[in-house]
């Protein structure tokens, strides 16, 4: 496989060349090398509030055809089982070897003291390891998972570490001791992060800490309401490059070196996520989506409350929440925090 050096932000990137295993279509995806030396899919695909492993599973298996080389889910999500399948069945299928796509998935903070948590996920992945595993968010016994997580890589069972929504207000503590006092550093932070809160004094902290910005909600969510796709500067941009408002704003992030996962169930916007890798954008353009900065977030959900929600047992863990209950309950947080 092909690899070219490329400069991505203040960030090391390599560029492979992705073969469609149907079409044989190739698409430049570029790497990220993380702090750790690890080499990670800059580009992929996050599977949030899909509505059963079957869906994930189709979802999953269209971008791996298509390309994406990075998947993004969580046991919150309830549909590692959908991901994990799609991967041993495009490896199968295609003869591209595991070793070449990323799976990342988060541990709720219910399970955080559990020391059997990954050997847990492994089995509902169906794989032998896992590229990346973070804490879902900054509460409950965060220290007593970092120690189980370090032992999981020491085991070969995780490739490598980070934090999930660790950038908080009132997580300043924990985020600290996770940076300064561990044995294994986190070199990734995921966050929400799209045109309208580019995150900066959080992102400048990160990037001195060693850790790569990975956003969700990189397109804005649901939560939104689309209101990116009509902001008319995106959108004269995509006219100009005869493109989707949705192409730019995923250009936008690659260029900057974010690590970006639009979650998507539809085919042709599976497709049309990973065609914006192909779109390069000037420095005047670069320089208008970063005038759109307005630190405005979609999600603002208080510490408190995310210790209150992520109490709540999930599905699979002999609650009395149904998969499609607990999926509108998350749904209800994000639109109440809007």
């Amino acid at each position: 496989m092909k690899k070219t050096l490329l400069v991505v932000a203040t960030v090391l990137s390599l560029s492979v060349s992705c073969t469609n295993a149907k079409t044989q279509n190739t698409v430049e995806q570029p790497m990220l090398k993380l702090s750790n030396g690890i080499e990670m899919p800059q580009f992929g695909i996050g599977t949030f509030m899909m509505p059963s492993n079957e869906v994930c599973k189709d979802a999953v298996l269209t971008a791996l055809r298509a390309g994406y080389r990075h998947i993004d889910t969580a046991h919150a999500y309830q549909d590692e089982q959908g991901v994990g399948e799609a991967v041993r069945e495009f490896c199968a299928e295609s003869g591209v070897p595991r070793s070449e796509i990323w799976v990342t998935s988060k541990l709720w903070p219910n399970e955080y003291s559990d020391p059997t948590a990954i050997d847990n996920m492994l089995q509902r992945l169906g794989l032998d390891y896992i590229d990346l595993v973070y804490p879902h968010q900054p509460v409950g016994d965060v220290k007593g998972v970092w120690h189980n997580l370090e032992n999981a890589v020491r085991q070969g069972k995780v490739r490598c570490l980070g934090l999930s929504n660790f950038e908080v207000e009132g997580a300043e503590g924990i985020y600290r001791w996770c940076v300064d006092s561990t044995d294994i550093k986190p070199v990734i932070l995921q966050m929400e992060c799209h045109p309208y809160a580019q995150r900066i004094a959080q992102s400048d902290q990160i990037k001195k800490d060693g850790m790569v910005v990975e956003c969700w909600y990189p397109l804005g969510g649901a939560a939104s309401r689309g209101a990116l796709f009509q902001d008319p500067t995106i959108k004269s941009i995509a006219e100009a490059h005869n493109v989707t408002p949705a192409q730019i704003i995923i250009a936008w992030h690659v260029q900057e070196g974010h690590s970006v996962i639009p979650g998507a169930t539809d085919h042709g916007y599976i497709q049309e996520n990973i065609d914006a890798l192909k779109i390069k954008l000037t420095d005047d353009e670069m320089a208008k989506m970063r005038d759109l900065n307005k630190e405005q977030r979609f999600y603002n959900m208080k510490l408190e409350d995310t210790a209150r929600f992520c109490g709540v047992p999930l599905p699979d863990q002999g609650s009395n929440v149904s998969r499609e209950e607990f999926q509108k309950a998350m749904e209800d947080e994000l639109n109440s925090k809007k």
